[in-house]
């Protein structure tokens, strides 16, 4: 055990933002008697040293921890994998089922390593036995699963009620032409099985019957049960109203958006995650490289 004054002096960053929490939310933690923390992950191609670091980096916050206070906590690793997939990584095999399914959920994308049900499950597998090996303890969860599961179907409700706040918010950094067909649902439609962004028409805020604009054409789904995702800026900040997110860390080129999730959680009802923006691994010529 560190020295109790070593502790309470110390300078370094994982014990600062600890404290720093300790103090922000310490009404909300003693309510909760538990702290939550967040990571996340696109599995749209293989766990690497970017999904790795943040990992290791928020085990240090819960490592600083555990020697200033006892209390319950968790880390839950979030895996995006009901993202529409955009483009095919250049480290797969056999990638021509990748590109027979762009715009797919990627847990509705066959797996081309033929190993399990999905691209998307894959992935996961392979990013739970790569921080199982490095022994990090986590709870991992499933946007797919938490989606069709309605886990996040109360959630979801309260975007749809407070739908024209939350375009307050993302219309105004958004390009003009943007602005003409954002909404912040993405319907799964229901011939191709793609992510559609498409605008909206009209919504019943309590029952979550929606109509979207399909290039003319209407299509009314619902927002729940995993018939519609939120677009990430959303998503991200619903996660955090959902499971009471207390701290969650990002690279400093997701700064803005962290701004724009904060005020979307604060719309939803409840403070935002006190955050962290750490560096880049950068190339040689400075770009992100991960």
């Amino acid at each position: 055990m560190l020295d109790n004054n070593l502790i309470q002096s110390t300078s370094s960053w994982p014990f600062v933002e600890i404290r720093k929490l300790l103090s922000d939310r310490k009404e909300i933690i003693k309510k909760k008697n538990k702290i939550t923390f967040q990571t996340g992950y696109g599995p749209s191609g293989l766990p690497h040293i970017g999904t790795f670091g943040e990992v290791a980096r928020t085990t240090m916050m819960i490592n600083a921890l555990n020697h200033i206070k006892k209390i319950n906590h968790e880390l839950i690793t979030f895996s995006d994998d009901m993202d529409g997939l955009r483009k095919v990584p250049d480290n797969i095999p056999n990638d021509k089922v990748l590109k027979d399914n762009l715009g797919k959920p990627l847990t509705d994308i066959p797996d081309p390593f033929k190993k399990y049900k999905s691209f998307g499950q894959h992935n996961n597998e392979m990013l739970k036995k790569f921080l199982t090996k490095f022994n990090f303890k986590f709870i991992f969860k499933s946007s797919t699963e938490n989606y069709k599961k309605g886990v996040f179907n109360k959630s979801l409700l309260r975007v749809a009620e407070k739908y024209e706040d939350v375009m307050n918010i993302i219309l105004p950094t958004l390009r003009e032409e943007r602005r003409k067909t954002y909404c912040p649902f993405l319907p799964i439609c229901p011939k191709t099985g793609k992510v559609l962004e498409i605008p909206l028409l009209e919504v019943d805020q309590k029952t979550g019957r929606a109509i979207f604009d399909n290039d003319g054409k209407k299509i009314e789904t619902s927002l729940l049960d995993g018939n519609c995702k939120l677009q990430w800026k959303v998503d991200w900040a619903m996660r955090w109203f959902t499971f009471d997110v207390d701290f969650e860390m990002y690279g400093k080129d997701l700064t803005e958006s962290a701004i724009l999730s904060n005020k979307i959680c604060k719309t939803l009802g409840k403070k935002p995650p006190n955050g962290f923006a750490y560096e880049l691994f950068l190339d040689e010529k400075g770009e992100k490289n991960i």
